[in-house]
């Protein structure tokens, strides 16, 4: 797919070359109507200034982008963190964006980073709603149509060609199941994220082939599906306690979500480890001083951060990578304990 040019703008809006070059350059010397026109045919075809073809990319700028999910999550903000200090010894400045969880913020931000002319953005990225994770955002499109570095980080999108570094839970979920089911665990709960990230996916997928591996019923009523978000980690919390034969474990796919399901079982009185087990992903530094220390199922953030700026170097200095993918960790907990019968 041919890059965009000014030509290209200003063929659509009915102007010269030189009026759209005035009007995406800023200059005050343009009527508002072609202006108008301009911006219009701009946003209709995709342009982005100063990031088209590779003869416009010369030189580099020593700055790469970094889009994370959520900035509130702890695990994006360790992850963002390695990426800054790997970045940082290879004498990269990182430019570094909050999605929150939605692909048209996503797409802003990665508009605004290829007009900015960054050498490289590495992105954990937003799924389109109703698309299964297989659909891909406009401004992802425009970002892989162009002369531009990308890796997918944490992250998969299948139709997305870019090489991704991520972490595979299907050895740790399954010692996860295994110390549960070892404890009398038959009936496990788990509150997942939404269906159109491929991290969710692939962590339900890994928990009902654990549950398969020790002859225990994946009852698909005890999925509850959640966005990655406090909120909705609570609103889990509640679905759980409601249940008519309600489980006595249960696993919750990420830090955010285990937060405000555990605010919500600490003010109903439920003990975890005694008439609740739980296991969460992400091993942040508040679950080690939660009472009793959570179990959970964790990805080296450095390593991730760290092979994503290696991969991305490679990339940006001509030369193909392929993907990577880490092994999660499994590390038991006091927030393991007997079925209670």
């Amino acid at each position: 797919m041919q890059p965009v040019t000014i030509r290209d703008v200003a063929r659509a809006a009915g102007v010269s070359s030189a009026t759209a070059s005035r009007v995406l350059s800023g200059n005050p010397a343009t009527s508002a109507a072609s202006r108008e026109r301009v911006t219009a045919a701009a946003a209709e075809l995709g342009f982005s200034p100063n990031a088209q073809a590779r003869s416009l990319r010369s030189t580099r700028t020593d700055s790469i982008a970094l889009l994370i999910s959520d900035v509130r999550n702890p695990y994006f903000a360790d992850l963002a963190h390695a990426v800054e200090q790997a970045a940082r010894a290879r004498g990269l400045v990182t430019f570094i964006g909050n999605a929150n969880e939605d692909p048209a913020q996503q797409d802003e931000f990665l508009d605004a980073m290829m007009s900015r002319r960054v050498d490289g953005v590495l992105l954990v990225p937003q799924g389109l709603a109703g698309g299964g994770g297989a659909q891909v955002s406009p401004a992802v499109e425009r970002l892989l149509s162009r002369d531009i570095p990308t890796v997918l980080v944490d992250r998969t999108l299948p139709a997305a060609a870019a090489p991704h570094v991520t972490a595979e839970s299907a050895a740790a979920v399954h010692d996860a199941v295994a110390s549960l089911a070892a404890n009398g665990h038959r009936r496990i709960a788990f509150i997942g994220g939404p269906e159109h990230t491929s991290t969710a996916a692939e962590r339900y997928g890994c928990f009902r082939a654990a549950l398969a591996d020790r002859g225990l019923d994946a009852d698909e009523a005890l999925h509850f599906h959640g966005d990655f978000r406090t909120a909705s980690g609570a609103e889990g919390a509640r679905w759980l306690l409601g249940l008519d034969d309600r489980p006595t474990a249960v696993v919750v796919a990420d830090s955010p979500m285990a937060i405000g399901a555990l605010a919500v079982w600490r003010e109903a009185g439920v003990r975890i480890g005694a008439d609740l087990s739980v296991i969460t992903f992400d091993d942040i530094e508040a679950f080690a001083l939660h009472d009793p220390p959570l179990a959970t199922i964790s990805h080296d953030l450095t390593a991730m951060g760290r092979g994503a700026v290696d991969a991305l170097a490679t990339l940006m200095a001509g030369d193909p990578t392929g993907h990577t993918v880490l092994t999660s960790t499994f590390t038991d907990g006091a927030s393991i304990g007997p079925a209670r019968t």
